[in-house]
Formats: C-alpha cells, structure tokens, sequence
C-alpha cells in the first residue's frame, strides 16, 4: 500500500530529521533552507560534504555524512548511493518535489547557465564546466536531470510503500511546495 502526503496534510510532531528528494533543479537546496529556517533546525549541502577539489569524492564524506545525521533535527538532501540507506534509515519524513521534466529542466538549464556565466564557487574550488561539455560529458548535471527524473520518482513511490520506512511529502510542482511551506510546514515550527 502507498502512502503519500500531500501539500496541505498536517505533519506529526516527530517530524525533525528530514530528507529532500528529487532530479537535480527541482529546487531540494532552496526547500532544504527554508525548512532550515524555518524550524531551526542544522542543515548542510550533501554536495558540500561529497565534492572535494576538481570534482573528487571527499574521503571524508560518508563519515561527514553519518557525523551530520546523529543529532535529533536535521535536513539535507536526498543523494549518494553510498549514503542513502544510511540517510534513509534516520529520516522521519522524505520530502518529494516532483516536479514536471519541462520544470525541472528549465531550471537546471538556468541555474548552470548563471553559475558558469559568471563563475559562481560552488563547492571546494569546483565550478560548472564549460558550456559546451553537455554534448560531451554524459555525467553533465543537465544530461543527468534529464536521465534520473524517472528514477527519483520511482525511489520515492518505493519509500512511500514501505512500512518501515520514513513519511513521504510528495510536492508536485511550485503551488505544491509554497502551499506545503505556508502550511505544514509553518505548523509545524508553531508547535
């Protein structure tokens, strides 16, 4: 049996180790830092933690990673084959932005075009490659969006059908997500 919240159920009290899920621009960063503020809760970029110089895994990272997640409140994304389960295991609630593929793509086009144009930092020395690797690197971020959509559906519709498993959000675009935050979410900080 699945069960999926939607954008105006309430959240159970318990509700304090959160994961975000979801293709790359669909906005998991900018939901992880309002529901950071929000609730007062540490929050930290898994790609922070993962990307060390010239785009190398960080040998630290799932140590990083288990250290972050052994306090009672926390929020990050959702990624990493080598810390999912781990992530997973912890989490009270996973929320889902499931986005359309047009959305999503737009905004990882937009996003990469900003941060390459004007040579935005993004994580230890690492900046967005020339434009022009998408049509040579297929690991490039918007060749990945494209490819992983599906799949972080199917992730998050397989989390919903477990009963061991966290609470699943599902946010189904950007009316979903402002209503969830002015909503549960901000019903949740109140309590």
């Amino acid at each position: 049996m699945t069960i999926l919240l939607g954008p105006t159920n309430p959240l159970p009290d318990h509700a304090r180790r959160i994961l975000i899920t979801g293709a790359s621009g669909a906005g998991k960063s900018t939901l992880r830092e309002t529901i950071s503020s929000t609730l007062g809760m540490p929050s930290v970029e898994i790609d922070s933690l993962h990307h060390g110089l010239h785009w190398t895994p960080r040998p630290s990272f799932a140590a990083d990673v288990e250290r972050f997640t052994t306090g009672p409140s926390w929020v990050i994304e959702w990624q990493y084959a080598a810390v999912r389960p781990l992530l997973l295991s912890r989490a009270d609630i996973l929320i889902w932005l499931d986005h359309s593929r047009w959305t999503v793509t737009q905004r990882v086009v937009r996003r990469t075009l900003r941060r390459r144009i004007r040579r935005i930092e993004l994580w230890n020395g690492n900046y967005e490659p020339p434009l022009w690797t998408i049509l040579t690197d297929s690991e490039h971020i918007i060749r990945w969006s494209w490819r992983i959509h599906y799949e972080r559906r199917a992730e998050a519709l397989d989390v919903a059908r477990r009963a061991d498993g966290p609470l699943v959000v599902r946010l189904a675009g950007q009316r979903d997500v402002d209503t969830w935050v002015r909503g549960p979410l901000a019903q949740l900080a109140s309590r």
